[in-house]
C-alpha cells in the first residue's frame, strides 16, 4: 500500500465518514489524490489488497452514496482544477474539469471569464483567447447545493430547477476519462465508443478490453436517476454518468456550456388551494415555449415552514413571504432576448392563474439581479429549514435519518400522485413539507419524524408510494441517485433480473466490487468482508 499516499483515518476526520444524508459510516484509512497518477496508485494498491473504497467529493449528497462501509475513503477535493478548454463539432465552448472543483466556483469563473491558465496547452489557451472576446456562457445544471463537486454531480446525474428547460447533467457531458477499479483509464469522447445493441467494448489505454452487457431492462420515460442507464447503441459516457461512483472514479469531465440568456425573469404565482397550482402548472407546462426554464412548487407545509424559520432564525430575515397564508405557490423562471417576449409570458401567466381561479395579484415578478436573488433564496430555504428541523429532531431520537422522496412520474399521472401524497399524509398526521420540480412532474416530500415510531410509519408510506409510482412508469429517483438508501426501491423499480444485469456490469468494471460497496446493490456472497 502506497503509505504517503493512503493513511490511517483520524479522530479529527469524522466528518469524512457522512454525508448530507445524516447517515454515519465508519472507514479505516483515507486517501486525497492530487493527480490521476496518484489516484491509479491508489487504486491499483487497493484492488490487490482486496480493500473496498468509497468515492467522496464534497459530500452534499443525501442518498449517503459517499458514506463508506469501511475501507478506504477516496476523497477527491484535492482534484480541483481546471485543465483546458476546447470546441466540440457543433462549435460549443468545452471545459476540461476534475471532479473536486466546486459548482459556485466554477460558475463564477465561467462569469468572470478567469481561469489559471498557466498549464493549459497552447490550443486550449487560444480557445480561451475566443472564449473571452465572444457572449457570456454558462453551465446550465444547478442542483440546489451550488457547494457540489462535478464529480458528485455526474455520479448521480444530477440536474435541479432548470433542467425543465434544459436537462440533467447527462445532456451536457461532452467526455470523461475514468479510472477503473484496477487502475487501469478509459478515455471516453460522446459519439465515439457506443454500443452495439446491448453490448458495449471498450478499450483501456494500457490495452485492456472490457466487453460490457448491457442491462436489458427498459428505462422509464420520465425523469430518472435510478441505476445504470441502458439502451440500444448507447453512448459509453452515458453509462458512467449515474453510476453511484460504483464502475469507475472519475479523474476528468469535460462540459459543455451554453449561451447565456440575455434575460432572465422569474415569477411567483400564489393559489388559495393546491389543485389550482397542479391544473396551473399543467396548462402552463402544455403550452410553454422556449421561454420557461424552470416551474418549482411549494406545498402550503413547506410555506408554513418557511414563515416558522423567518420569524425564529436570524438566516431567514431577510426572506419574503406573502402577508397571508396560501395553498401553495409555484416560481417560473423564463428566459429571452428582449424585455417585450418576457412581459408577454409573465401576462400569459397571468390568464392561467384566473383561468384555474387564482388572482395575478397574488404573484411576484423579479427582474432586476437583486429581486432574482431573493427569488433563489426563496426556493433554496425550503430545504435548508427541512435540514434543519430534521437536526432539531435528532437532538432526541440521534438515530433519525434524512426521509425524503426523489421520484417522478408521466405527465398524465401528475395530479394523481399529488393527491395520493395529500391523503396519505394527512392520514398518517406525519408533519411534512413538500417541494420541487413540479415542471418534471418530480417533487420532494420530506417527511419530518420527531421519533422513531414516526419514521418507521414514514418509511411505510415511501415504500407505498414507491409501488404505486412505479406502476404507472415512474422512477424511485429523478436526480439525488440511489446510494445506499434506497437500494430497496430501486430492487423494486427493477426486481431481481434488473439488479442481476447491473451486477453483470459491476463485475465486468469492478470484479472484487470494491468500489461504491453498499450503493445501488449489496456485493454477492462472499465479498462483503473481503
Amino acid at each position: 500500500m502506497p503509505q504517503n499516499l493512503i493513511r490511517a483515518l483520524t479522530p479529527d476526520q469524522a466528518d469524512y465518514l457522512r454525508d448530507e444524508s445524516r447517515l454515519n459510516g465508519q472507514a479505516e484509512w483515507i486517501a486525497f489524490p492530487e493527480t490521476e497518477q496518484q489516484l491509479r496508485e491508489i487504486l491499483s494498491s487497493c484492488h490487490q489488497a482486496g480493500r473496498p473504497v468509497t468515492v467522496q467529493g464534497a459530500r452534499t449528497g443525501i442518498a449517503a452514496a459517499a458514506v463508506p462501509m469501511g475501507g478506504v475513503v477516496l476523497s477527491l477535493t484535492r482534484l480541483n482544477r481546471v485543465r483546458g478548454m476546447k470546441r466540440n463539432a457543433a462549435g460549443h465552448y468545452v471545459l476540461c474539469a476534475e471532479p473536486g472543483v466546486i459548482l459556485s466556483r466554477l460558475r463564477k469563473q465561467i462569469e468572470d471569464k478567469h481561469f489559471a491558465v498557466s498549464d493549459w496547452d497552447e490550443p486550449a489557451r487560444q480557445v480561451f483567447e475566443q472564449f473571452r472576446r465572444d457572449r457570456a456562457f454558462f453551465f446550465t445544471p444547478d442542483p440546489t447545493e451550488a457547494t457540489a463537486s462535478l464529480g458528485g454531480m455526474v455520479a448521480c446525474n444530477a440536474s435541479g430547477a432548470r433542467s425543465f428547460r434544459y436537462g440533467p447533467v447527462r445532456r451536457h457531458i461532452q467526455g470523461l476519462r475514468v479510472v477503473l477499479a484496477d487502475g487501469q483509464t478509459l478515455d471516453l469522447e460522446r459519439g465515439r465508443e457506443k454500443a452495439d445493441g446491448r453490448t458495449l467494448t471498450l478499450r483501456t489505454e494500457q490495452g485492456g478490453q472490457l466487453r460490457i452487457d448491457l442491462p436489458t431492462y427498459t428505462m422509464p420515460q420520465v425523469k430518472s436517476a435510478a441505476g445504470y442507464y441502458a439502451a440500444d447503441g448507447m453512448d459509453a459516457v452515458d453509462l458512467f454518468i449515474g453510476s453511484d461512483g460504483t464502475l469507475g472514479v472519475v479523474s476528468q469531465i469535460d462540459l459543455v456550456l451554453q449561451p447565456l440568456p440575455d434575460l432572465l425573469w422569474g415569477v411567483t404565482c400564489f393559489f388559495g388551494e393546491e389543485e389550482q397550482a397542479w391544473q396551473f402548472t399543467e396548462q402552463v407546462r402544455a403550452d410553454s415555449g422556449t421561454e420557461l426554464v424552470a416551474l418549482e412548487y411549494f406545498d402550503s407545509q413547506a410555506l408554513a415552514l418557511l414563515a416558522r424559520y423567518k420569524a425564529s432564525h436570524p438566516a431567514f430575515t431577510r426572506l419574503g413571504l406573502p402577508q397571508r397564508p396560501f395553498g401553495a405557490a409555484i416560481t417560473c423562471e423564463f428566459q429571452g432576448e428582449r424585455e417585450a417576449q418576457l412581459w408577454d409570458a409573465t401576462e400569459h401567466l397571468g390568464r392561467r392563474m384566473e383561468q384555474v381561479g387564482a388572482s395575478p395579484e397574488d404573484s411576484w415578478v423579479a427582474r432586476t439581479a437583486f429581486d432574482r436573488d431573493r427569488l433563489l433564496f426563496f426556493r433554496h430555504a425550503a430545504p435548508e429549514c427541512v435540514n434543519l428541523e430534521i437536526d432539531r429532531n435528532r437532538q432526541q431520537e440521534p438515530s433519525l435519518t434524512k426521509l425524503g422522496t426523489d421520484m417522478s412520474v408521466p405527465d398524465d399521472k401528475l395530479q394523481a400522485v399529488m393527491r395520493l401524497y395529500r391523503e396519505d399524509l394527512k392520514a398518517s398526521g406525519l408533519p411534512y413539507a413538500i417541494w420541487g420540480h413540479i415542471g418534471a412532474n418530480h417533487v420532494h416530500v420530506n417527511l419530518l419524524p420527531r421519533n422513531t415510531g414516526e419514521y418507521e410509519t414514514g418509511k411505510g408510506l415511501y415504500r407505498a408510494w414507491a409501488n404505486q409510482i412505479i406502476a404507472w412508469g415512474g422512477s424511485v429517483s429523478a436526480e439525488h441517485g440511489i446510494g445506499k438508501l434506497k437500494t430497496d426501491y430501486l430492487a423494486l423499480m427493477f426486481g431481481e433480473p434488473g439488479l442481476a444485469d447491473m451486477r453483470r456490469v459491476k463485475k465486468t468494471c469492478d470484479p472484487r466490487f470494491l468500489l461504491g460497496r453498499g450503493n445501488l446493490f449489496a456485493p454477492p456472497e462472499g465479498r462483503g468482508s473481503e
